[in-house]
């Protein structure tokens, strides 16, 4: 049977990655959404170089840029043209940036009447909170929209509710009150976030992008690992994990490197639906791995109250181990199938690389050093985006012409709105459940739910937000679970960073879950295989993903939470070797193949690992090894018996 085609990079980032799908303007109208972007990020910049404004004012006028251009953008239809800008949209444009700029107009009057909403107020506040929900649907998705919506009606029909879930119910000038005029709805912390950090962030990234980094990690990679067994696969979790540090999108991510990588690994002989499934776990692990995060990393240090630089301190180890497993899983699998890398006559060299293009990895090591030297986020990435704009001159072949350097804003500008609408869109959420209190009945009836044990509460916490994460980007989704979810956690005893560390790690993996896994389909369409199979075998690729929440959960030292040096190896080490008997079981095989005995024998192996203490650890070990030495002394044999 031969391969169905596969898809253009372009069509397959377009299908499963929304924001990517936008109008194509030409002439006139093209050069107003550059305009209007090219100003969008100047005054983010303006911001961040001379001091933010009060913050209902910055949030407003970020989201009022936001929706403009949503709406001048993404067309009410999918089937509407995309060369022609339709009257509807052009009016929503137009709302969108006037709903907000109602907030700056008349801030003295709407500060000094504390609260209480006029009648101009309800109009254009209610209008505010609908633009809102319709730039959802378009950038986001209608999921997201469905949660929102939820939500409002849940604000209103409070004492029909039963049990703990009653509350004495809103009226539409309250509700409107709260969600548009303060800043505990849509101008809440999410989009306080997006107008600072995340929008300087997401221009960082393009820049390091437009200077050519992408290609730089993908060479680097090959030179590194391209020589070894199953050397393509191994490139793709390198230069994924590596490109994830400037590129918040799993989907774009898999498009990005996938469009290299996969067919490399399809030529090296690797089924096309394992092919697509390591380019999606790998690319998805990209939004764990420091020092540059998914947004929602940014929103974690808000909510939990620590500097930026904790929540990357945090995150190196479980990350570390993630792409470990992924890791693992593409040796086993090379191994199982007798696959080998790629000729190193073939390969280019790791210091010729280094020479010609090291310099561009400059702004990543300089980032990392501002964030632990004590600056501020904003100003780190402000920094950085200098510095990859005068990186890039060191070499012609690297140089940005001055266009490129203008355009970059207008890429930056593009890349922030599906963050954006999805802080305003999950601020709505957050807004309800501040003014009705449900965010601590849920985090009740979850605890009821698991009989106030641990490990049902994390479990179904788990299940919330992998359901969640198929139709909710993960910003949105960690907003809402850690809003409604985490605090059962923490009710428990639990720290509160590995609460949050714990939901917003699910909502990452959700996008390699099936049924509904948008960067395993996006690695489908480019290998040509079967998206649900695809699915699987990432999921079983990012299987650390699914284990090392519960990890640090119980071992709060792999967050370095209360770590010594001592405890920090020990409990490592374990997770390590968990990881490889769990990887191996997988894929069925370690030193040899395994039967279907020594696979099930290595994940209660690697399950027991995954309880720090002697009495788990010690047993786990043993039924490792022993499995291990069996198959080695197997494998010896059959190598005897070929020699023979």
């Amino acid at each position: 049977m031969q391969d169905k085609p596969t898809a253009s990079a372009d069509d397959i980032l377009k299908q499963y990655d929304r924001e990517s799908d936008t109008m194509m303007y030409h002439g006139v109208m093209a050069k107003i959404v550059t305009a209007l972007a090219i100003a969008f990020s100047v005054f983010q910049l303006y911001t961040a170089i001379f001091g933010v404004l009060d913050a209902q004012l910055q949030r407003a006028v970020h989201l009022g840029f936001g929706l403009c251009l949503v709406f001048l953008l993404y067309p009410t239809r999918k089937s509407w043209s995309r060369h022609k800008l339709h009257p509807l949209d052009l009016v929503l444009a137009i709302l969108g940036a006037a709903a907000p700029a109602y907030i700056v107009i008349a801030y003295q009057s709407l500060v000094l009447r504390s609260g209480l909403v006029s009648g101009t107020d309800l109009v254009i506040g209610t209008a505010g909170i609908v633009l809102v929900i319709e730039a959802a649907r378009r950038v986001v998705g209608l999921p997201m929209v469905c949660v929102v919506l939820a939500f409002l009606l849940y604000a209103f029909v409070g004492p029909y509710m039963p049990g703990v879930l009653a509350h004495r119910g809103l009226t539409l000038s309250q509700l409107v009150g709260h969600l548009y005029f303060t800043t505990e709805g849509v101008f809440g912390i999410p989009l306080g976030v997006s107008s600072t950090f995340i929008f300087l962030f997401i221009l960082f990234g393009a820049y390091l992008e437009s200077t050519g980094l992408g290609k730089f990690f993908i060479d680097l990679a090959n030179s590194i690992a391209g020589w070894a067994s199953g050397g393509p696969a191994k490139v793709a979790v390198l230069s994924s994990g590596l490109m994830g540090t400037v590129s918040g999108s799993s989907v774009a991510n898999v498009v990005g490197t996938g469009s290299l990588t996969i067919p490399m690994m399809k030529k090296l002989g690797y089924h096309k639906n394992f092919a697509g499934a390591v380019e999606a776990a790998a690319s998805t692990g990209g939004q764990l791995m420091p020092p540059v995060m998914g947004a929602a990393a940014f929103l974690m240090a808000e909510f939990v109250g620590v500097p930026y630089i904790e929540i990357v301190k945090a995150a190196v180890i479980p990350a570390l181990l993630y792409f470990a497993g992924v890791w693992l899983g593409v040796h086993f699998e090379a191994k199982r199938e007798n696959l080998k890398g790629i000729p190193r006559s073939e390969l280019p060299k790791l210091s010729t690389i280094l020479k010609e293009r090291g310099h561009l990895a400059l702004p990543l090591i300089v980032i990392v050093y501002l964030l632990v030297a004590g600056y501020t986020p904003m100003r780190a990435a402000l920094f950085a985006i200098i510095l990859s704009i005068l990186c890039s001159m060191i070499r012609k072949s690297t140089r940005m012409k001055p266009l490129e350097i203008v355009m970059g804003l207008e890429r930056g500008a593009r890349g922030v709105l599906s963050v954006l609408v999805a802080c305003a869109a999950a601020g709505i959420v957050i807004g309800v459940v501040t003014k009705t209190g449900v965010g601590l009945k849920l985090a009740s009836g979850l605890l009821d739910l698991s009989g106030g044990m641990l490990l049902p509460t994390m479990f179904f916490t788990m299940i919330t937000a992998i359901i969640l994460g198929m139709g909710v980007p993960t910003t949105a989704n960690y907003v809402i679970t850690s809003t409604i979810a985490a605090p059962a956690i923490i009710q428990m005893g639990v720290p509160v960073l590995c609460a949050h560390m714990f939901v917003f790690y699910f909502g990452i993996i959700a996008d390699v879950t099936p049924p509904v896994a948008l960067a395993a389909f996006a690695g489908a369409g480019i290998a040509g295989g079967n998206p649900l199979r695809t699915g699987i075998n990432a999921s079983k690729l990012a299987i650390a993903a699914f284990i090392i929440p519960y990890m640090f959960v119980l071992s709060p030292n792999l967050l370095m939470i209360d770590a010594t040096a001592l405890n920090l190896i020990m409990t490592t080490v374990t997770a390590l070797v968990g990881m490889i008997a769990l990887s191996s079981a997988l894929i069925g095989f370690l030193a040899d193949k395994a039967t279907r005995i020594e696979r099930i024998v290595l994940i209660i192996a690697g399950l027991l690992l995954i309880k720090p203490g002697i009495g788990t650890d010690v047993p786990g070990f043993v039924l490792f090894a022993i499995i291990l030495a069996i198959q080695m002394r197997r494998s010896r044999a059959r190598k005897a018996e070929a020699n023979a």
